[in-house]
């Protein structure tokens, strides 16, 4: 699969621009602030539906304009097919392939397959579990719409069952057989997530360490280890032995919802013990598993984005990512950095045709 061309309306900083891509590695270059990160989003953009780095949709609209258009031409097994996301202000976004608008946003996840490394992964070393848990659905999601569908219906029942809480607090009522209807129905969403997540990691965690030990070269133990409440239980008791506390917090404090991803070096959490060299190593390691990963599932090389990695990673690193490239194994690459110089010495060592945009 590979996007052909990009055109792009309002979005961010750009008023109209446009791009014809080569079907292997393109580069943009030029100081920061001109918008090389932007165009690395629009792309994100049109797999997702959403910006990688603002998914509060209206804040992509230029400063100044009332909506955006992003414009993509892609090529997928032998097939030209066209993406459009616009967004007009005080309106519902809406993505159009090939001239027809997806009744559902979520119907279009998984159809354009890409994966990002950006400064911004570090996120999911330093924050909470909420990035983590966002990670493994979106791995997921790209190679199976019933996860996904199964996602959106919990976190609804999720804040209906908020909701009620809240309701029953203020008002000072509680009716069981109201609440135990949301509970049947988190038990029955709330497993089948709970099952899927652990089949991915099961087979995901062996990729990830393939990568980590070809990436780092030592011979580190990495781990990711799956924590989740219904280890312990499963969620319909889970809820009942927790009903009270519920009841205080006004809100749902056991489900998949407050799942986490944890990241061990060793014996060690990665946070707190991994040098900054092992946490570069452990991320790029991570994302490009989610490459293989999602490659294996859907049979087709996903587009790799690599944001402005030249100034958090050292150029030995970068090179090793670069020639990733240089087989049939992966597809098209997109990169930004600062310096045109850097970048093309590094490109010109893998035997691969690429193309240089220049932003300024």
């Amino acid at each position: 699969m590979v996007l052909k061309s990009l055109s792009l309306l309002n979005y961010k900083n750009f008023e109209s621009q446009s791009y014809v891509f080569n079907d292997k590695i393109n580069c943009f270059v030029g100081n920061n602030g001109v918008g090389k990160t932007n165009v690395l989003d629009a792309i994100y953009l049109l797999s997702f539906g959403k910006s990688y780095f603002n998914p509060v949709s209206s804040q992509n609209i230029k400063h100044g304009e009332s909506f955006f258009v992003v414009n993509g031409d892609y090529n997928k097994e032998g097939e030209t097919e066209k993406v459009v996301v616009s967004l007009k202000k005080g309106q519902k976004k809406t993505i159009k392939r090939n001239g027809k608008a997806y009744d559902k946003l979520s119907d279009h996840i998984g159809f354009l397959p890409l994966v990002i490394i950006s400064p911004a992964d570090r996120d999911l070393i330093i924050e909470g579990s909420a990035t983590r848990r966002k990670f493994i659905d979106s791995v997921i999601s790209q190679g199976d719409k019933n996860y996904l569908a199964q996602l959106i219906n919990y976190n609804k029942i999720l804040a209906q069952r908020n909701s009620l809480l809240k309701y029953f607090a203020l008002n000072n009522t509680f009716n069981q057989d109201t609440l135990d209807v949301y509970d049947e129905q988190l038990n029955e969403y709330g497993t089948h997530i709970f099952e899927k997540r652990q089949q991915f990691l099961e087979t995901f965690s062996t990729i990830f360490q393939k990568r980590y030990q070809a990436i780092s070269g030592g011979n580190e133990i990495v781990r990711l280890d799956y924590k989740s409440n219904l280890f312990d239980d499963d969620l319909k008791s889970l809820l009942k032995q927790n009903l009270n506390k519920d009841k205080a917090l006004q809100y749902t404090s056991v489900g998949v919802h407050k799942d986490d991803l944890i990241f061990n070096i060793g014996d060690y959490p990665v946070k707190k013990f991994g040098s900054q060299g092992q946490q570069k190593s452990f991320l790029i390691a991570l994302k490009l598993a989610q490459f293989d990963f999602i490659k294996e599932q859907s049979g087709v090389n996903p587009i790799l984005l690599l944001d402005d990695i030249f100034d958090k990673l050292d150029e030995t690193r970068v090179a090793q990512i670069i020639k990733l490239v240089d087989n049939e194994n992966f597809g098209q690459l997109f990169i930004s950095d600062t310096h045109a110089e850097r970048t093309e010495q590094v490109v010109k060592q893998v035997h691969q045709s690429y193309e240089i945009f220049k932003l300024s």
